[in-house]
């Protein structure tokens, strides 16, 4: 996919939209971008990104002007009590802009809840069983409903945990903050962000809006096998393997074992023809580790 006349706008310029920016502005894409950090949006200009200030207190100042050029919008800020601030600052005037080709809407596997380690598709109901589901679930109808109102084509991606280079195991456990904690049968799904950018770019050039796509890989796993691998590469001692009931985890860390699934990943294949880089822990481990060692990571000298 090469363009020069493209231009792709990130609410919520974050990990994801980075790497996704990157990729887009080496084919000849002009990228522009939100965050409320200011060092932040002073990195993205310096890499030639345009970045602007939004968060769900401060809408773009004008957003006419900032959108003008735009032909592809994702949005990746992430849900309040009320669901999409990007939604519900400007969604509804999104499809008066004269160039917009596609947007993505970037929700999470959260939205399935708990389903006992069971399997969940594009087709299985939504039932969240927290409060990060429920929000999603509620931005999620928030954007579909202008693809059935107002045609806005928008396209909605259900992530699973997210890491790549800087955001994986290795890094925890370079920080001396990894920790195996057990739960009996629980699994979890994960997607290397290079796997997503593919995603994505495959859907931008095969467009379907009102499409919903699992993106995940191929081998959902407990997180604790996922330090293991991690502190073997590494040469570190494995951390010991503590029972859930006995790990004194924080809320906001026990809900994430409060969902258990396995995720189908078909439609991206069958529809996108996506082949995962890396269909497992391991494989995308591995990337982690060979591009630490060649560009160094930025937590080494940190005492473990």
């Amino acid at each position: 996919m090469t363009s020069t006349n493209k231009k792709l706008f990130c609410f919520g310029y974050g990990y994801v939209c980075d790497f996704l920016g990157h990729a887009l502005k080496e084919q000849g894409w002009s990228v522009a971008g939100t965050s409320r950090d200011p060092d932040k949006r002073e990195m993205m200009r310096n890499a030639g990104v345009e970045a602007y200030l939004f968060d769900d207190e401060r809408p773009l100042g004008d957003p006419l002007y900032a959108l003008k050029d735009v032909t592809h919008i994702v949005i990746s800020t992430p849900p309040g009590r009320e669901g999409c601030p990007a939604y519900l600052a400007h969604g509804k005037m999104l499809s008066s802009l004269p160039n917009l080709e596609w947007v993505g809407y970037l929700s999470s596997t959260c939205v399935y809840g708990d389903r006992g380690g069971d399997w969940v598709d594009e087709y299985t109901e939504t039932c969240p069983t927290s409060i990060r589901g429920t929000r999603r679930c509620k931005a999620e109808e928030q954007w579909r409903t202008l693809r059935r109102v107002e045609g806005l084509p928008v396209h909605v991606f259900r992530l699973a945990g997210i890491y790549g280079p800087g955001r994986s195991a290795l890094d925890s456990v370079r920080v001396g903050i990894a920790r195996r904690i057990n739960k009996e049968g629980q699994v979890f799904s994960r997607i290397h962000v290079d796997d997503i950018v593919d995603v994505i770019t495959k859907s931008i050039e095969q467009p379907n809006a009102g499409a919903v796509y699992n993106v995940c890989d191929d081998n959902s796993a407990p997180a604790h096998e996922v330090i293991s691998y991690a502190c073997e590469l590494l040469g570190h001692p494995v951390p010991p393997l503590v029972q859930i009931e006995d790990a004194n985890l924080p809320p906001m860390a026990l809900s994430f074992y409060s969902d258990n699934k396995r995720v189908h990943n078909d439609r991206i294949k069958q529809e996108l023809g996506i082949k995962l880089r890396y269909p497992d822990y391991r494989s995308g481990i591995d990337q982690c580790h060979e591009y630490d060692q060649k560009f160094g990571s930025i937590y080494d000298g940190i005492a473990s």
